[in-house]
């Protein structure tokens, strides 16, 4: 579906109405060089990163956009490259112009509308927009950047909700693509294991339980240490790679665990943030226009 706006007009920041609390389907103290963050009322998440430009909110026909770039598909995918990165360009010529993206996370050039999908976040559905020199108007149209991500949730371990599952293409209903042996391989540099995060390396699922309570008792703790703080949040890194049209390139996504003893404790500023991304996520729209989407927040509560 095509749009067309004018740039200088962007989204208002309204707040979606807040559902009950939603959570995935059930089934270390850090590094010295890892930072211990608390997240508090004040601050739900670590400050995020802006788009340069607000996504244009006014519509109009399809044929109102003759300039739309094409990248050929509406999903592409990363390829394996040795030593440089894997970039696509537009396969038609809309004239000179401007290109832009949203949400963050899309390294696109302004100028030639190249994408480098090595250098992107993938497994995310952006906003391309492009606005054709000597005109005002954004001609937008979407694209996946196909991959594995993890949906902002809270998962409750007294509810028997263990794990948080991967969903692929930015599709929540493809939970897996990994069906067949050695379809896919998560955690490949072990970054995450060497966290106490612990991934399923066929299926990319992190084990919640055993990511906060160690997987043993030689193991002094979990990711959140010994005795977790509420508010606590690591971040780690998974690597992974698909046999998919990706043909196993490598690639990652970093995610944010955040522990609560209960649900009660979890503050509104990140219970909305968690709760705006889902519903966005679900709804089939980017995750986020107006922030950076990532990394997705798991939120691991105890007790409900």
């Amino acid at each position: 579906m095509l749009f067309l706006g004018a740039c200088e007009k962007s989204v208002p920041a309204t707040d979606p109405t807040l559902g009950p609390l939603r959570a995935a389907p059930s089934k270390s103290m850090p590094p010295d060089s890892v930072p211990v963050i608390l997240i508090t009322d004040s601050q739900a998440i670590p400050p995020p990163v802006k788009p340069k430009a607000p996504i244009p909110q006014q519509t109009a026909p399809q044929n109102s956009c003759p300039a739309l770039p094409i990248y050929g598909d509406t999903i592409v995918y990363p390829q394996p490259t040795s030593g440089t990165d894997y970039i696509i360009t537009p396969v038609n010529n809309p004239g000179q112009g401007k290109y832009l993206s949203w949400p963050v996370g899309m390294v696109i050039d302004s100028v030639t509308g190249a994408i480098d999908l090595t250098a992107s976040e993938t497994g995310m559905k952006y906003m391309i927009g492009f606005v054709k020199s000597g005109t005002t108007d954004t001609c937008l149209s979407s694209l996946i950047v196909g991959g594995a991500a993890y949906a902002d949730s809270v998962y409750v371990l007294s509810q028997n909700q263990d794990y948080a599952v991967p969903y692929f293409d930015a599709n929540p209903a493809l939970l897996t693509v990994c069906s067949t042996p050695g379809a896919c391989s998560f955690d490949v540099t072990g970054s995450a294991a060497k966290m106490k995060v612990i991934v399923n390396k066929s299926t990319g699922a992190i084990d919640l339980v055993k990511t906060l309570n160690g997987t043993s008792l030689l193991s002094l703790g979990g990711a959140f240490g010994l005795v977790p703080v509420n508010g606590q949040t690591i971040t780690t890194t998974i690597y992974y790679k698909l046999n998919d049209p990706s043909n196993d390139a490598l690639q990652n996504i970093s995610v944010q665990l955040v522990y609560y003893d209960s649900k009660s404790l979890i503050n509104i500023g990140l219970l909305n943030t968690v709760l705006n991304k889902l519903d966005n996520l679900i709804s089939g729209n980017p995750i986020s226009l107006s922030t950076n989407p990532r990394p997705p927040l798991v939120v691991i509560v105890r007790h409900n």
